[in-house]
Order: C-alpha cells, then structure tokens, then sequence
C-alpha cells in the first residue's frame, strides 16, 4: 500500500475516534455529575493535552522520526480511553483526558494532523498538494461523520440491550481505543519515503519564513480561539440543553455535518484553482459564521439544524486550502516546523476557549458561545485578507 493511503488510513481512523469523542465526551462528563463549567475545563484539558503533543511533534517529529512519532501518539490517545473506560473519579478522568488528548473539539486538528500536514506533500506535486490536501480531508472528515454517527452507540446500548449508563460508556470508550490502536498500525507501516529530506535538520525557521509563519499562525490562534468557543462537545451540550436531545439524534446530526464538511473540501480545491488559496480561505469563512450567528434565534430545533447544517457546508473549506497554503510558502525542509507552529497556535487556543465558553454558558447565556465564537472568526478573516492576499503559493505565481 502506498504512503499516501497509509497516512490516510491511519488519519481516517484516528478521526474517526475523535468524531466519536466530539460527540460523548460532554453527555458523558455529565452523567458523572459535572457541571457545565466543570465540563467546559475537561475539555480544555484535552485540547490542551493535543497543544502538548503538537509542541511535541513541532520540535520533536524530525528528530524521532514521523513516523514513530505517529505511533506514540495513538498509543497515548489508546491509552487514554482506556483509562476512561475503567474510572469515574474525576482526577483519573481529567488526567486520563489531558494526557491521552481526548479531543471533544470533534475535529482532529492535533498533533498527528501536523506530522501528516508535512509528509503529504512528499506524495505529490506541487500542481496536485491542494488536490491531495483536499482529499486527505474528505478521508478525515468521513472518519468525522463515522465517528459522529457511533456516537449514538452509548443511547442504542441502553435502550436496546438494557445496558446501565456507565457500561453503555464503558463498550464506547473501548471502540474509541481500538481505533486509535489500529491508527497506530497504519502509521508502523508507512515507508522511510515519508521521513525529512537528508539536508540539515531546521534549528530555526529562516527570517523570510518565520515572520510570515508567525504572523499566520497568529491569526490562526484567533480563528481558533472562536472555534474552540464551537467545539462539538459543546455544541452538543447546547442542542441537549435546549431542545433536550440525546446522542440518539446527535450522533446522526454530526455525522451529516461530517459528510458536509468533507463534500465541500473538494469544493475548496475546485474553487481554490480559480480564485486563489487565500481568497477560497476567507470569502467561504465569512457567510458561514454569519450564518452560526442565528441558530440561537432559531424558534425550533428543526430550524436550529437547517441552519447549523447550512454553516456546516461552508466552514470547512478554509481547512485544506489552509493547510496546503502554509506548507507552499516556505521551504521543503521547513515544512514540519511551519505545520507544528501553525496547529500549535490553533491547539493552545482551543485549550482556552471551552473553558471560558463553558463559564459563559453557565453565567451570561447559554447560547453567548454561538455569537462570540463566529465574532472572532469574522474578525480573523478580515486581518488574514489584509495581511497575505498578496503572499502567492508557487502555482499562482
């Protein structure tokens, strides 16, 4: 099998898990008895956890090698299901949660993401990286939509076997391990094709990148902070506190949302090989948070979700023309670095947001995520308009 279909075996997998701990991780926190801003700290502690490992592979990945580094992370995201499957004390689970990255965002942008992000263009031309970029994130995105859909595992366990609540979650958090397991395998056997180039191992990213890598991974922190205020999790908690469902409908909503985002990847290269990379980034960003804005004024939950499934067909087109841009504007051997720093940013301010969102939730409103959240997005595509329209990839040059 070809390094390409490794790396996406083993992303589609591994996103497969995450999705199905997107969905259960905040229903899950409280049936342990968590309150609302309790559950929105677990959840930073995770996403912090995958800032951690993104750091990790920044640095780290070149020298260990890509491909060991892979394996490591899915045995630490292995490990930390387990972990959940077998305890209810809240020290052990916020523990378990950080150092095993579970990730309630519902979207794998961690540290496996950043290691993948620089190995994929060593797959490809530079006329195809785009194609692939988007490609790579049909697969994790229908990983997503899996994951979402056995999201609703731990409701079909206790209505049609009988199973008591913290089993039902017990036989969830143990598919959610074999998965990342398995993720593991793929990653074993990519070939040494996949690893740096032979030249000198990047201390430091030149000045020419670093200014620009630095200032995107800026604005990239920004966007990220209004998404973490977005996280699956908490989404879902806001669709179980106001219209009272259950993974029983949200498994299903999130795995249509999954299916949404990964068509409109293709979409993004489609559009991006005519208007630009940059251009694709913002002007498909800015209608869908203008659209999140409304969903909490929506009167019912039928209109709630045509209008959620409406952003969620535009979001993430931003996210391979994203990650196919920051790779083509520095240099080959510098790939992993600007990839690592970029996540980083993203992962640390998603850490952040849930937390405060959670606080917001339970103070000012449970609906203030959803209008704040899009805010910073807005804000983020007029600075990143501003700042890189004229900073063109190879191919448009």
């Amino acid at each position: 099998m070809s390094d390409r279909y490794l790396i996406f075996g083993s992303a589609g997998l591994r996103a497969t898990a995450v999705g199905l701990s997107g969905v259960i991780l905040a229903i899950y926190l409280a049936t342990l008895g968590l309150s609302a801003s309790t559950i929105g700290l677990v959840v930073s502690l995770g996403l912090g956890g995958c800032a951690m490992g993104t750091l990790l592979v920044t640095y780290g990945a070149d020298r260990l090698g890509r491909r060991a580094t892979l394996v490591f992370l899915a045995i630490l995201m292995f490990l930390g299901g387990v972990a959940l499957a077998f305890s209810t004390h809240p020290p052990i689970v916020m523990v378990s949660i950080l150092l095993g990255m579970v990730n309630g965002m519902g979207r794998d942008r961690g540290a496996g993401l950043t290691i993948e992000q620089a190995m994929l263009p060593k797959t490809t031309t530079e006329a195809g990286r785009t194609a692939i970029f988007a490609w790579y994130n049909v697969v994790v995105d229908s990983g997503h939509a899996l994951g979402a859909l056995l999201g609703g595992l731990p409701a079909f366990l206790r209505m049609q076997v009988k199973m008591p609540p913290f089993v039902s979650y017990q036989w969830t958090w143990g598919l959610y391990s074999i998965l990342c397991l398995i993720a593991g395998f793929f990653a074993l056997k990519l070939s040494k094709s996949v690893e740096r180039n032979e030249r000198p191992l990047v201390e430091r990213l030149s000045a020419p990148s670093r200014k620009v890598v630095f200032q995107f991974a800026t604005l990239s922190g920004l966007d990220s902070f209004g998404g973490g205020f977005l996280t699956t999790a908490l989404l879902g908690y806001w669709f179980f506190k106001r219209f009272g469902v259950d993974e029983a409908l949200l498994g299903p909503l999130f795995f249509i949302v999954r299916i949404l985002n990964g068509v409109s990847h293709l979409g993004a290269a489609w559009l991006a090989r005519r208007i630009g990379l940059v251009n694709t980034m913002v002007f498909t960003h800015l209608p869908s948070s203008f659209l999140l804005m409304t969903v909490p004024f929506a009167p019912t939950l039928s209109i709630a979700v045509v209008l959620f499934l409406l952003r969620e067909s535009l979001v993430e087109m931003d996210v391979p023309t994203r990650q196919s841009y920051i790779v083509a504007i520095v240099k080959e051997e510098e790939r992993t670095q600007a990839a690592g720093f970029t996540n980083l940013t993203r992962s640390v301010a998603w850490a952040v947001a849930p937390m405060i969102a959670g606080s917001l939730m339970r103070t000012l409103s449970l609906s203030a995520p959803l209008v704040i959240g899009p805010g910073l997005k807005i804000a983020y595509d007029g600075l990143l308009y501003r700042a890189f329209r004229k900073i063109k990839p190879p191919e448009e040059k």
